[in-house]
């Protein structure tokens, strides 16, 4: 107990000690040892790099895991396995819960329904999505995340230790300097001719007043050197640490351009997987193109009765006639195969000429090539105006 009564004076003296250091270097009343500019420039770098790093840092977690309640769960759960040396369980992300629920409604509606059938593809490709999203997340973690937030817990830490070190070591260097100042003038002064003329002659000081300043001076010159040495020790070794930022930033830009390869890969699948997904829903049945198209051909038959479906819907195909005014021309974005014989076959960057009829699905529009004619869906075209 005692022990640490004394502890705590001593450190509470310390303290004080430095804050009056500290506040006559900020008055101009004590001296102040200043670093080289190379090693100001250094320092400032190092600062610069510790702060945007971290902002990165944090704005990337933001970006790979938006919802904050679900980050903090993550985070703290990543930690736990950590600690505990064991594998992570796979997470599964919003993509992947939304297919989940797309294919049990399909399940619930009938997956041999149009509407049915559709969820039941869409389900699969948010699943899709959801698994290339997963993988990004974990590639994106390894590769950029977990480098930066090294450098910030391991390196920067380290750094801002030596830093602390360092500047106890300059006012260590700093109250050595006043004290051999004050001791070299006591001397002087007790040395000076009019000051033994001040004293009785009684009283023996000359000789032992000079020994005992010229001893301070020594004593205090030795400290100084003792300081001057612990001064220039850690601030090599705080050198050392600065300048090893320049590799930082050669690491960080290898990890960044990893981060950027990941990204790249998660959009280009996430883009494919939604074009494959669009192919597929021009193949599947539309109750909504079937019923006006049905709705247009309603009357047409033969001599042997009722034309199938898609024998009418061919026929009021060949029968629509362009409008007079309405038509555009549409650029094609993907290449698509047409389902049956009413619908028209595209190929990516060719042009058509589109047009609308009375009572048509707004999802299509009738496209012509030449002598060709057929539905097309309008999410492949681009408009032109």
């Amino acid at each position: 107990m005692d022990f640490n009564v004394k502890k705590l004076a001593s450190g509470a003296g310390l303290f004080f000690t430095r804050a009056v250091q500290y506040t006559e270097e900020k008055l101009g009343q004590a001296e102040r040892t200043e670093l080289d500019a190379h090693f100001e420039n250094l320092m400032s770098r190092a600062d610069c790099t510790k702060n945007w790093t971290e902002k990165i840092y944090r704005q990337t977690e933001v970006l790979l895991q938006p919802n904050p309640i679900d980050h903090t769960g993550a985070r703290i759960e990543g930690f736990l396995y950590e600690k505990l040396d064991k594998k992570a369980p796979c997470r599964v992300t919003n993509a992947e819960l939304l297919g989940q629920y797309m294919e049990d409604a399909a399940r619930e509606f009938g997956a041999g329904g149009p509407y049915g059938s559709t969820l039941i593809k869409v389900g699969e490709c948010e699943r899709r999505l959801g698994a290339a999203e997963r993988e990004f997340l974990h590639t994106a973690a390894i590769s950029f995340l977990n480098p930066l937030r090294n450098f910030l817990e391991g390196d920067w830490k380290t750094i801002s230790k030596e830093r602390r070190l360092l500047e106890n070591a300059r006012l260590d260097l700093d109250s050595c300097k006043a004290r051999l100042k004050k001791a070299k003038l006591a001397e002087a002064k007790s040395t000076a001719p009019d000051f033994q003329e001040t004293r009785p002659r009684n009283y023996v000081l000359s000789a032992s007043a000079s020994a005992l300043w010229t001893e301070e001076v020594e004593k205090a010159e030795q400290e100084l050197r003792m300081a001057q040495t612990e001064f220039d020790r850690q601030a090599e070794l705080t050198r050392l640490l600065l300048e090893g930022i320049s590799s930082t930033h050669v690491n960080h830009l290898r990890c960044l351009n990893e981060f950027v390869e990941a990204q790249a890969v998660y959009y280009k699948q996430c883009h494919l997987h939604m074009q494959e997904l669009q192919k597929e829903l021009g193949k599947l049945p539309n109750a909504f193109t079937i019923n006006s198209f049905h709705t247009l051909g309603a009357g047409a038959s033969t001599e042997d009765g009722e034309k199938s479906p898609a024998e009418t819907d061919t026929l009021k195909i060949e029968e629509v006639q362009a409008p007079a005014t309405g038509t555009r021309k549409a650029k094609v974005l993907y290449d698509y195969d047409a389902a049956d014989s009413s619908e028209l076959s595209l190929l990516a960057d060719e042009l058509i000429t589109v047009y609308t009829v009375p009572g048509m699905d707004s999802d299509w529009l009738i496209g012509e090539r030449g002598n060709q004619k057929g539905k097309v869906p309008w999410t492949y075209l681009e408009l032109l105006t």
